[in-house]
């Protein structure tokens, strides 16, 4: 298997590649690094991980970029041992694909010429035996006396040796017109006396010979020994393929400022897919097999040298060959033929090969086609107000209102994509999405709003590429960083202006004049009074010269991130083509054996969970050496690795399985068993929360294999009325709505509460952690006072881009109590 990525094929400059993987490899660094860092990694960790993803990147990449050059390496290697067949793959646009596309021709000129050079030593070798053969076999005949010196037997010598001189007279001609020494030497040429004179020499004996010439007088100007050339090499053509007793035609006329001499006989004929290929040199038609292929050849070039053309042409039986020649003699005339390409012909000349990479990388991803400067704007707009609204501040209606701009761009992108085929799934995405953005200005937890964050972006994306299996969901997450590369020639044409660079000058100036009035009119207004001061304040960032640089690179993460997105919804890859190697068995047993292992195993489980619920607590002790409370703990993370194998499971024998009941049967009872195991890992989390509290991480995995349970649900749902198409889709669906609950939910409150009123606590209270959650839990905890708690809660801020529903709700309890008690830790 080949691992040659090429995703920089498209630009056309080897500089552009090189600058595009520095960015690509530093920008990814930079963000491993400071992803590492937000989550308290080492940066002992960190950095050499970023080092080593941007090593790697950097090494496929750079492996694409140079492919063709090992390529040529190896094709060289060939050609040194006689082998010109090898070509590379020249899918590049810059300079070492052009090398590639030239190293291609060379190769095919190179093959052509060595088979041209093996056709001409078997052609003439075999045209010289035959004359040789019949002159040697009459002269052995008159040295050893079997026959006399007879006119006959002279003329049958004369004969070879014209054929053998002829022959030679074509190679010499062929040496000749290779070097361009060939003179023309132009005079006033009777059209009847030389047709005549041609025919009279050419003539064969079985054959009949018709020239027509009109008019009579009909004169051309040309060189008569070239013209008398062309013929000689027109009649021998027609001779040797017309049958015996058929008829040679000859026929001239004078066509507007042109003299027309056409030669026609009653052979085969030359099929019309190869009538252009008869006049290059050692060619002969599938029905003329015989002869060196140099005649015909030398007949084109003499006719391009005298400025004419020369075709076969339509004929009802048998071969018309045309001449055109030009009529006038005051014509300028070249004495040497500047190209030879007739008889030293290129490669045929072939589309280059980068046209069907990209043609294949186009039935997989489509280009976006069509300029959308509207979606770069709202990309760069989206990308400005990250960079002026996130930087030093939590979540809250700033957070909201820029991540609602980049998810309205790329519903803005859907839409422009197939307005008439806006769904009511598109719109309930919408919502959704909406709703899931929303928590950012409702809850201050930040683990569930940056939850909700990624789910609404993920529902967005997914929605986007219409992908319906698990490995069109990671190929979809792949290709939103892909798109950067992907959309480059579409965004080149977004940003060229379609007439001139004037096109831009009104708008620029337009908006550089505003701006100079708004901050001069601003400062005005804010100095001369003190309110209108205080409004400026408010409104306007606090923007430091040390803030620009990191501000700079995340307008330009937040606009390429969003402009990424709105090219995948402009134009969506075709995800679900991607598919794993997987065939379908042969034989039941190939996935019939390990999904009844499987089942075995989870049947046996269950027994045991029986065993252990009606045993009871003692039993189990006894039996165990655990406590429940300790028994419900251990399994839990296991029972969820199992119930994501068991999907996993579910669909590799969907794949390897042919439809039928058998199928059916045996995924669905292994279904029904993950089901019961699903509520068994629940069940086991809900006791051990009341043994030993509630919290983030329990409350997540909790929700988390209840979404399992669901997805297990959908499987099921999708045997009975056999859609697949809509199950990935659906769970992904699920899981945002799910999400959506959870926020409104409230869970920090929800743990606040649980862990207050819990009544078989194996552990007491844990008041410091209580302290650690977000204003959210304020409502629960605004009365609970605990002796030697540590505050160690968030900054109470004012910025109104920084309100938050959770905070304020906080706020208000505290200011509303005196002794405020835990709550007043969690607004510090």
């Amino acid at each position: 298997m080949r691992y040659d990525l090429r995703p920089l094929d498209p630009a056309r400059s080897i500089k552009t590649k090189l600058g595009l993987l520095v960015a690509v490899t530093i920008t990814v660094a930079s963000v491993l690094a400071v992803v590492g860092t937000r989550l308290g990694v080492s940066p002992w960790a960190t950095v050499p991980l970023a080092v080593g993803v941007a090593l790697v990147l950097t090494q496929l990449l750079a492996r694409g970029m140079t492919s063709p050059l090992r390529e040529m390496t190896v094709a060289a290697q060939r050609m040194a041992q006689g082998d010109y067949s090898h070509r590379v793959r020249a899918t590049s646009g810059d300079e070492v694909g052009e090398l590639a596309r030239a190293f291609n021709r060379m190769s095919a000129t190179l093959e052509l010429v060595d088979r041209h050079r093996r056709d001409l030593v078997a052609n003439v070798s075999h045209e010289l035996r035959t004359p040789i053969s019949a002159l040697q076999a009459v002269l052995e005949n008159l040295a050893d006396g079997v026959s006399q010196p007879t006119p006959e037997e002279l003329r049958s010598a004369l004969a070879q040796t014209e054929r053998l001189g002829r022959l030679i007279g074509d190679l010499l001609d062929l040496s000749r017109v290779e070097e361009g020494v060939m003179p023309l030497r132009l005079a006033r040429v009777e059209v009847t006396e030389l047709l005549d004179d041609a025919v009279a020499q050419a003539r064969v004996d079985s054959l009949r010979y018709t020239v027509v010439v009109d008019p009579p007088d009909l004169e051309v100007p040309a060189d008569p020994d070239r013209l008398h050339q062309l013929l000689a090499n027109l009649l021998d053509n027609a001779a040797r393929h017309s049958p015996a007793g058929g008829e040679v035609r000859v026929l001239a006329a004078a066509v507007g400022d042109r003299v027309s001499l056409d030669v026609i006989d009653e052979g085969p004929g030359i099929a019309p897919a190869e009538r252009g290929l008869v006049f290059e040199r050692f060619t002969t038609s599938a029905a003329h097999a015989s002869g060196t292929g140099l005649g015909l050849a030398i007949s084109r070039w003499v006719v391009q040298l005298h400025g004419g053309t020369i075709a076969v042409g339509d004929s009802d039986h048998g071969c018309r060959i045309q001449v055109l020649l030009p009529s006038d003699p005051d014509r300028p005339v070249t004495t040497k033929e500047p190209v030879m390409s007739t008889l030293t012909p290129p490669a045929p000349s072939q589309p280059p090969p980068a046209a069907p990479a990209r043609d294949a990388v186009s039935t997989v991803w489509p280009d976006a086609g069509d300029r959308r400067p509207g979606l770069v704007a709202a990309a760069a707009a989206a990308g400005v107000l990250a960079a002026v609204v996130l930087p030093n501040r939590t979540t809250g209606i700033g957070t909201t209102l820029v991540f609602a701009a980049v998810v309205a761009t790329v519903f803005a992108a859907r839409a422009v994509r197939r307005p008439a085929r806006w769904t009511r799934l598109d719109t309930l995405d919408a919502v959704v999405a909406g709703l899931l953005l929303a928590t950012l200005s409702v809850r201050s937890a930040a683990w569930i709003t940056v939850l909700c964050l990624l789910a609404a972006l993920a529902l967005v994306a997914v929605g986007s590429t219409r992908a319906r299996s698990v490995v069109g969901l990671f190929a979809t997450a792949v290709a939103v960083p892909l798109a950067a590369i992907r959309g480059l020639p579409w965004l080149g044409r977004t940003l060229r202006p379609r007439s001139s660079i004037q096109a831009w000058v009104p708008a620029v100036r337009t908006a550089l004049v505003s701006l100079v009035l708004l901050l001069v009119f601003g400062a005005l207004f804010a100095s001369a009074d003190a309110l209108f001061a205080s409004w400026v304040d408010a409104l306007t960032p606090n923007i430091t010269w040390n803030d620009l640089p990191a501000r700079a690179v995340l307008a330009l993460f937040v606009a390429a991130g969003t402009l990424a997105a709105a090219f995948v919804a402009l134009a969506p890859p075709a995800v679900d083509r991607l598919q794993l190697p997987l065939r379908q068995s042969r034989r039941d047993f190939e996935w019939l054996a390990p999904v009844s292992a499987v089942n075995a195993v989870f049947a046996l489980f269950l027994v045991a969970q029986a065993t252990a619920l009606f045993g009871g607590h003692d039993y189990l002790q006894r039996t165990t050496g655990l406590t429940y409370a300790d028994y419900v703990h251990q399994g839990f993370g296991q029972l969820t690795a199992a119930t994501i194998l068991t999907l996993t499971v579910v669909a590799w024998a969907v794949r390897k399985a042919a439809p039928g009941g058998r199928r059916d049967l045996a995924l669905g009872a292994l279904c029904v068993m993950t089901l019961v195991v699903v509520a068994s890992a629940l069940h086991r989390m809900g006791l051990y929360e009341e043994a030993y509290g509630f919290s983030r991480l329990r409350l997540l995995v909790s929700v988390f294999e209840g979404w399992l349970g669901v997805v297990v649900l959908l499987v099921l749902a999708t045997r009975v009325v056999r859609a697949r198409q809509w199950l990935v889709p659906t769970a992904v669906r699920f899981g945002a709505v799910g999400l959506l609950g959870l926020a409104a939910l409230n869970p920090d409150l929800w743990i606040a509460e649980h862990n207050l009123s819990r009544t078989q606590a194996t552990t007491p209270v844990d008041y410091q952690y209580l302290t650690e959650l977000s204003p959210d839990a304020a409502p629960a905890l605004v009365d609970v006072v605990a002796t030697g708690v540590n505050c160690s809660g968030s900054r109470a801020s004012t910025d109104w881009l920084e309100w938050n529903v959770g905070r304020a709700q906080a706020r208000a309890l505290v200011d509303q109590r005196t002794n405020a008690g835990i709550a007043t830790c969690l607004l510090r």
